[in-house]
């Protein structure tokens, strides 16, 4: 079964919605692990909107999983994921004005930009995974690079999940889960590791939980928004049932 990463960035934007110390990134780190995460993923952004210094200085000693940066491929972030030494580093583009992460990294448009940040981020003990849209060029670029994992990115299928009710006999919605699945297969063949996340939640992972050889699933809007009503731990335990449910 594929592992789950809690991105838990929300609680922060919470928190900076007072400028506050509450609810803190910290705390809801521990209580997804106890409702089973096996990773925590933050994503510690250029204008610090929500995730800031010391978050990530706070969580690395404290995550008893993996620790996950996500991050920008810049010089800043790269000599603090350097300093911190995280568990993962997974980098994404990043927009000053997007709400969310949207789209994948163009790894193919800057190799050898890419090839000195993975070779920065491996040297200090990291692995490093790169945050990507399905298609060939980009996992072609992501190997010649030397991630070591890539993490497609599933808005498009959640998209057409949400158009089509669900409903699988949609062609578009088999062209988006199929796109992934295919994706999975080309980062195996290349001797990555095949991850997935954004925009996923719990009526919709269970048809990627299944796909062939995925190794994590990063999933955080989903399951903060349910951790309203019921609570992160067991917000983070009903997303580890419904991986399981779709691996069944």
């Amino acid at each position: 079964m594929p592992i789950l990463g809690v991105n838990i960035d929300h609680v922060a934007t919470l928190r900076q919605a007072r400028r506050g110390a509450e609810p803190d990134p910290v705390r809801a780190a521990h209580e997804a692990e106890l409702g089973g995460a096996d990773c925590i993923t933050v994503h510690l952004r250029e204008d610090r909107r929500h995730i800031v210094d010391d978050d990530v200085a706070r969580l690395r000693p404290f995550v008893n999983v993996k620790l996950n940066l996500e991050m920008a491929a810049t010089d800043e972030m790269v000599r603090i994921a350097r300093q911190v030494r995280p568990h993962m580093a997974t980098l994404v583009p990043e927009g000053r004005q997007e709400i969310t992460t949207e789209g994948g990294l163009d790894v193919a448009g800057q190799t050898e930009r890419m090839k000195d940040v993975v070779a920065a981020l491996k040297d200090a003990g990291m692995t490093v995974s790169a945050f990507i849209e399905h298609d060939a060029r980009q996992i072609e670029a992501s190997a010649a690079c030397g991630f070591d994992a890539c993490e497609i990115h599933t808005g498009p299928y959640a998209h057409a999940f949400a158009a089509a009710g669900g409903d699988f006999l949609h062609e578009g919605l088999r062209r988006q889960r199929d796109a992934v699945a295919d994706g999975g297969i080309r980062i195996m063949k290349a001797g990555m590791r095949f991850h997935a996340g954004h925009g996923l939640n719990y009526h919709n992972v269970g048809p990627v939980a299944s796909m062939e050889g995925l190794a994590e699933l990063h999933i955080g809007h989903a399951i903060v928004s349910r951790a309203v009503y019921v609570g992160l731990r067991s917000a983070v335990r009903e997303m580890v049932g419904a991986i399981a449910a779709g691996r069944a």
